[in-house]
């Protein structure tokens, strides 16, 4: 667990969703793309809302990452609509120490979405993917190659529309409230 006044700054140091569209090289218009047809249901920003305190999403990634670019503009639609709710990212390469302390399995995979309290504790986090998809990654998409695979992840987040990254941030803010009042 890192300290509180760590992860302040290094939340502070991070970009905002609009700064990284910025920077962005890789996957520039599905980035875009993404982040323009994005939409946050009203009843979705009343749940978070309805969470007690201030809630900041740290988020662990790079521009190259598929999944990144179909969860990170769910995210950031929601923390742009819930008053209670702020995003900030952080490149996963060059923070490795905090990407090592949220390893799937033994693996760096991202994005990883590190949920804060108002003090900045580390309260939870999520990632890399909805679990329904790394389920089938991890076991039927192994079979498929590479390419193959991308393109049913692909079809998985078109059909899904962030539905998925949504319920799951849900129960992971729910985890998080309930870390805290612990």
């Amino acid at each position: 667990m890192f300290a509180s006044t760590s992860l302040r700054t290094r939340y502070a140091g991070g970009a905002s969703f609009e700064r990284f569209l910025t920077d962005v090289s890789a996957n520039v218009e599905l980035w875009q793309a993404l982040a323009r047809r994005t939409e946050t249901p009203d009843s979705v920003v009343r749940d978070v809302e309805s969470f007690e305190g201030q809630w900041h999403l740290l988020v662990l990634t790079e521009d190259w990452c598929g999944d990144a670019v179909n969860t990170l503009p769910v995210l950031a639609a929601i923390s742009n609509r819930a008053r209670n709710l702020e995003l900030r990212i952080l490149s996963r390469d060059a923070n490795p120490d905090l990407m090592d302390a949220h390893l799937t399995g033994r693996s760096r995979s991202i994005p990883v979405v590190i949920v804060l309290d108002s003090q900045y504790v580390e309260r939870a986090w999520w990632g890399p993917r909805p679990a329904p998809l790394q389920g089938w990654v991890v076991n039927a998409g192994r079979a498929l190659t590479p390419e193959e695979r991308y393109r049913e992840v692909r079809r998985w987040y078109a059909r899904d529309r962030g539905t998925t990254t949504l319920a799951e941030l849900l129960a992971t803010l729910r985890r998080a409230q309930a870390a805290r009042a612990a």
